[in-house]
């Protein structure tokens, strides 16, 4: 109960603070699996596009964060296990023999939906990073799960790099097309595809 009173909390305060709008551009806010991939400019990046979908989608949608940071103190812990029931990475990758994207198959496996940012880690500038390759393996992996962009607009702004308090500047939530890769679709074809996609749901692009 309390998880969920704070989990109410957070996602409450993210669209207060940031007046966060949905804007379901490509595809329906339905229970269907998904993994929502999007651009990552800041550590609120899930906990918006999460706030953004709606009540009865959140319990099985999963952000997928770096095990390294947010492993570090109690209060993350809690926040990213007890509220989010993220999936955590091994980005040190401390087992070698590992497969990095298990935990994140498994979370697939029992019907969960994942928030993925395939860039790997946060862009402090326009545009976007090259992507990692997770994406393309996982959608290779997981054929039936549906490939979703969404574009966080904004939110860099509103939480700059060292400000304590936000300033107060709307943001979007643009959710795509669904993709899926073809039967003999290169991962570098793949990727450009699914990285224009997600640009083209940005606002100076419109």
């Amino acid at each position: 109960m309390f998880e969920r009173l704070f989990a109410h909390a957070i996602t409450g305060a993210a669209r207060l603070i940031t007046g966060a709008r949905s804007l379901w551009l490509g595809c329906a806010p339905v229970p269907t699996q998904r993994i929502y991939f999007a651009n990552h400019c800041s550590h609120g990046d899930f906990v918006l596009l999460w706030a953004s979908l709606p009540p009865s989608l959140r319990p099985r949608t999963r952000p997928v964060a770096g095990a390294d940071y947010w492993q570090k103190g109690a209060v993350r812990r809690f926040v990213i296990n007890r509220v989010f029931n993220g999936v955590l990475i091994d980005r040190d990758r401390s087992d070698p023999s590992a497969n990095p994207l298990q935990p994140m198959l498994d979370a697939l496996d029992l019907g969960d939906s994942l928030i993925l940012f395939p860039e790997g880690t946060r862009n402090q500038g326009d545009g976007l990073l090259p992507f990692k390759g997770g994406l393309y393996r996982l959608g290779q992996a997981r054929p039936e799960v549906e490939l979703v962009p969404v574009w966080i607009a904004n939110l860099n702004r509103v939480m700059p790099k060292g400000r304590a308090l936000p300033l107060p500047l709307l943001c979007t939530v643009s959710f795509g097309e669904p993709l899926s890769i073809g039967p003999a679709e290169a991962k570098e074809d793949f990727l450009a595809r699914a990285r224009e996609a997600l640009l083209a749901l940005a606002p100076e692009q419109a």
